[in-house]
């Protein structure tokens, strides 16, 4: 195959008023609208009022937002896809990527708890409307942890340098799945780059556990953490609300010490039917060591993992 022209006669265009080139947008919008996310941001979101508007119609905003990250969406330029052929007939309401650009830039550290506000009540019912977690009614994970992300230029509200060594902002996530679902972002939360990992880290367990049980995790529910969040705040909001959990316990010494006094025949060797990548380490685990069932409860109440209940899971 070959050119049968010159690239200076050769051009294209696709300018059909008929065009539509993200029909599946339309199914996802109508769920949005029938699990409520209009109405939801309408209700919560409240921007300062300015000349320019930028504070009004939130919920048509926020819908062409939804609907350009959709659409795969990754700038604000981006949001400008919406906006051809014949989405105009398919959709009404799109607001222009400049209007856009506006909104976000309103919205201050504060203001970005109104958008947890909606997606902590519009997740509920999209789990009514979908089968979001199948299985969640046996049992479902709840996995907590904190993320740096990179932010650029000196106004940015809450920017600064944390663990990572990178300025930015941190965020709290929390992420329901089941062992038949991907995992669903449950609830979130933005904080400033240098915050502690484990700051304010109980109640979001908390508030991550009732969003949990309100999608449907009426089962068996764990939570899981790293060392990060090894703390009795985190474990009592657990025990609280009764979900499991699972956290990574510190090697200080007095941890180490009560290791120590173990008994040898109290290990049960664990072979792992896949090899588990040790970031710190730089290696492959396949292998491991755990306490046996019967002495589990002995061993616990020497180490004093803060009030730790040990429990075994199959």
């Amino acid at each position: 195959m070959q050119s049968s022209h010159t690239a200076t006669a050769v051009s294209s265009a696709f300018d059909d008023p008929n065009l539509i080139a993200y029909g599946g947008l339309e199914p996802v919008v109508r769920l949005a609208e029938r699990c409520g996310l209009p109405a939801l941001a309408d209700e919560l979101i409240r921007l300062p009022a300015s000349k320019d508007g930028t504070g009004a119609f939130p919920a048509a905003k926020l819908m062409s937002l939804v609907g350009g990250m959709a659409a795969g969406a990754d700038s604000i330029d981006d949001m400008d896809r919406l906006r051809h052929g014949a989405m105009g007939r398919l959709f009404a309401g799109v607001r222009a990527p400049s209007t856009l650009g506006s909104f976000l830039r309103s919205f201050t550290h504060g203001h970005v708890k109104q958008l947890h506000a909606v997606a902590r009540r519009f997740l509920p019912a999209l789990a009514r409307h979908t089968p979001l977690l199948p299985g969640a009614d046996q049992v479902a994970y709840v996995d907590i942890d904190d993320t740096i992300r990179r932010t650029y230029g000196y106004a940015k509200q809450g920017a600064g340098y944390g663990y990572s060594k990178v300025k930015g902002l941190n965020a709290l996530l929390g992420i329901v799945s089941t062992p038949l679902s991907a995992p669903v972002i449950a609830a979130t939360r933005l904080r400033k780059g240098p915050s502690n990992s484990a700051r304010g880290a109980a109640a979001f367990v908390a508030e991550t556990i009732r969003t949990a049980r309100a999608c449907g995790a009426s089962g068996l529910l764990v939570m899981r953490a790293d060392s990060a969040f090894y703390g009795a705040d985190v474990v009592n909001s657990c025990r609280a609300l009764g979900a499991w959990f699972s956290i990574t316990v510190r090697m200080n010494a007095s941890v180490k010490a009560a290791i120590a006094r173990i008994d040898e025949g109290a290990w049960t060797p664990i072979k792992y039917p896949k090899a588990v990548w040790d970031e710190e380490g730089q290696c492959w685990i396949s292998d491991a060591w755990a306490l046996t069932p019967d002495l589990e409860h002995v061993y616990a109440a020497r180490v004093r993992v803060v009030d730790v209940e040990w429990k075994v899971f199959s």
